[in-house]
């Protein structure tokens, strides 16, 4: 099951509002299905073995871990505040806005 999230991108700030993580901010740095990875948030360590070949020492790493899409909101810079994401036709266009202000979402 491919889920294509149209509200949420890669490179948007992010609030996260539910969880260990609530009310930290981070941009997304990956969508997976219907969770993203957050920059520097949700770290897990992970035990990791060496591999020589490809360069990689051995040892306990941390590792960003998915976070589900339903526990982050946009960040509404203009605001200071999380926001939901609306979206408005131009003709053929469809572009992304707060819904708060109605401006469109960069």
């Amino acid at each position: 099951m491919k889920l294509k999230n149209t509200k949420l991108r890669e490179g948007d700030e992010v609030i996260v509002i539910s969880g260990k993580e609530k009310g930290k901010r981070g941009n997304i740095k990956q969508i997976i299905g219907s969770k993203c990875v957050i920059n520097e948030l949700n770290l897990a360590k992970r035990h990791t073995r060496p591999n020589p070949q490809l360069g990689i020492t051995g040892g306990i790493v941390e590792k960003e871990m998915p976070i589900d899409l339903s526990n982050v909101m946009i960040w509404n810079s203009s605001a200071k505040k999380r926001d939901r994401v609306g979206f408005k036709l131009d003709g053929a266009k469809k572009t992304r806005i707060f819904k708060s202000t109605g401006k469109e979402i960069k």
